[in-house]
């Protein structure tokens, strides 16, 4: 190895997807431009970035090829196909199946694998919580509401492992009697659905990664239409994330591969309630600033 590489790399690589993306969202905002583009795109296409080549990345993220070594020094590999490696892992964890995951536990230590299970989720489920908890940003808090109960009717967006936020929202709304519209169709027409969203609306759009297409897609009909849209994710290079008017991250840990909602559904309930709130003590339509 070069004296140039030895004195890039470090010891304290990130071992895994999960640590390497930490890292990335954590310096977003000191890395320089062109690192930053491709930090971005490989956040957002983490696929690409495993089985893609080093011309075929570069020209999708457009960027020159010597930047993806700049990105994989930054980040202290040794070059580009090392910090290859990390999202190549990624997919082979991500393809597990549930019987492997189900393998690939770990027992309790009083020899109780029910308990152990439970305390498992129970410890994820409380750092997550303990997490947002920390980052919780009060004005994006008040705007989102703002934005929610001056809506006419609230698109209520999701699928997949998010479905169960969508579901709660729009169960929460009701109660509330405030008009909120899941975005479903057994009949395949939730696009024809979003069309009849309005500037007057808003809606709220819920994904993680591996992002739903159609979450996304109609996230961005909706925003182009000037529907202010309100995103649930998990990064700041979220596809939802680009398109919202208010973004909150949301990383929920998991135990062995099991990924609970515990923060995503203290949220959910958060903007519900506080939404039901904001219009009891508001006479009259409520009047919302986009700014």
């Amino acid at each position: 190895m070069s004296k140039r590489r030895d004195d890039v790399a470090r010891h304290d690589l990130p071992e895994s997807y999960e640590t390497l993306r930490a890292e990335i969202l954590e310096r977003r905002d000191q890395l320089p431009k062109r690192i930053a583009q491709i930090a971005a795109y490989a956040l957002d296409n983490p696929d690409e970035i495993a089985f893609g080549t080093a011309a075929s990345i570069a020209s999708a993220a457009g960027v020159q090829p010597s930047t993806l070594i700049r990105f994989a020094h930054q980040f202290g590999f040794t070059g580009f196909t090392s910090l290859q490696s990390v999202f190549r892992e990624r997919l082979r964890e991500r393809n597990a199946s549930y019987e492997e995951r189900l393998s690939g536990l770990p027992s309790g230590k009083d020899g109780d694998p029910n308990l152990a299970i439970v305390q498992g989720i129970l410890g994820a489920s409380q750092n997550s919580l303990a997490k947002m908890q920390r980052s919780i940003d009060a004005k994006q808090l008040d705007r989102a509401i703002e934005i929610l109960a001056g809506a006419g009717t609230i698109y209520i967006l999701a699928r997949r492992r998010a479905y169960p936020v969508a579901s709660y929202i729009g169960y929460a709304l009701g109660k509330l009697k405030v008009r909120s519209q899941i975005v479903e169709s057994a009949s395949g027409l939730s696009p024809e659905i979003v069309s009849f969203a309005t500037p007057e609306d808003a809606m709220i759009a819920v994904s993680f990664a591996p992002y739903a297409p159609q979450t996304v897609e109609l996230s961005r009909e909706a925003a182009t239409a000037g529907v202010p849209v309100i995103a649930i994710t998990d990064s700041a290079f979220s596809p939802l994330a680009h398109v919202a008017d208010v973004c909150f991250e949301v990383a929920e840990a998991d135990y062995g591969g099991f990924r609970s909602l515990s923060a995503t559904m203290a949220l959910a309930l958060a903007l519900s309630v506080g939404v039901g709130e904001r219009r009891r003590n508001r006479p009259g339509k409520a009047k919302r600033s986009r700014k």
